[in-house]
């Protein structure tokens, strides 16, 4: 069995998204999405009801906490998305806009390829990588999981 590669993160606004405090991540949500959806090994994300960003889905009690899901073929290909394309500016500019998580705020797994996580999913294996740290269940960039040998 071939298997890809899930993750999801959350991020809490220091305002609503329709604010002036938000608006420079906003402004650059459609070219973000755009890098990943042709970035090589991009396979799947979120996407709100109107199929535009996943900004609008409310997966929380607080409204201002946002999550982000997608799904990749491989590790390698996250990280070149992640930190090596323009994605890493808003990773710098982060304070702008979003308040300092003190627990994991993002969670890696490995899926069966074709699977699309729930958010419901998402959220769980996110809790579990605060309860319990990294793992084969859920695991981070710095302490991946191997490749599932199944």
């Amino acid at each position: 069995m071939k298997y890809h590669l899930a993750q999801i993160n959350i991020a809490h606004g220091k305002a609503g998204m329709d604010s002036a405090l938000m608006q420079g991540f906003v402004d650059r949500l459609d070219e973000i999405n755009a890098l990943a959806d042709g970035s090589p090994g991009f396979v799947w994300r979120l996407r709100g009801d109107d199929g535009s960003d996943a900004t609008t889905i409310q997966a929380f009690d607080d409204p201002l906490l946002l999550v982000n899901m997608s799904v990749w073929e491989d590790l390698a290909s996250l990280k070149q998305y992640v930190y090596k394309s323009v994605h890493v500016e808003l990773i710098r500019d982060r304070e702008a806009w979003f308040n300092k998580m003190i627990e994991a705020h993002q969670a890696l797994w490995w899926v069966p390829e074709g699977h699309i996580p729930s958010v419901a999913e998402g959220k769980e294996k996110l809790e579990q990588l605060q309860q319990n740290g990294p793992g084969s269940v859920a695991f981070s960039f710095a302490k991946p999981a191997p490749y599932p040998l199944k």
